[in-house]
């Protein structure tokens, strides 16, 4: 996994090409303006999903990490835990291919919060809880950015 902020994207040379992809893509569009949906940047190579919800307890989310795309996390608006264990750590469940699911049981060994400009990018290992509420409940407003491996 990698968190980051975008104003420090020039610490980030390192980042394969299609993740650079999604940093242009976020730079030529007011993803901000974007109601909530799916959104084609090439084909099922690259798209971006732009969500909005209330965040809430851990007792109300799941475990999940994905096969065939990573996923890159990016604020828009508000504020969101998101926690993570490598996947090796925990049980894994039957993978549903349709969907890109492998769904997760288990603890977590470490949490981000993101904020305005944050970003985590989630790569096959990393099981990932999403929508956790800081100090209390808030609507938030993200682009979850799926990038095909």
């Amino acid at each position: 996994m990698i968190f980051g902020n975008i104003k420090n994207l020039g610490e980030y040379s390192f980042l394969e090409s299609q993740i650079k992809e999604c940093f242009d893509y976020y730079n030529s569009n007011d993803l901000k303006s974007l109601e909530k949906g799916s959104y084609e940047i090439d084909g099922k190579r690259l798209f971006v999903n732009v969500v909005e919800y209330v965040t809430t307890s851990p007792d109300n989310r799941f475990w999940e990490a994905h096969k065939n795309y990573l996923d890159l996390h990016l604020m828009l608006d508000g504020c969101e835990q998101i926690d993570l264990s490598f996947i090796d750590n925990m049980k894994q469940g039957e993978f549903i291919e349709k969907d890109d699911f492998l769904p997760l049981e288990g603890q977590k060994n470490s949490s981000v919060v993101l904020n305005d400009g944050d970003f985590l990018i989630c790569y096959p290992a990393d099981g990932h809880m999403t929508a956790i509420a800081v100090n209390e409940p808030q609507k938030i407003k993200k682009a979850i950015f799926k990038i095909k491996i």
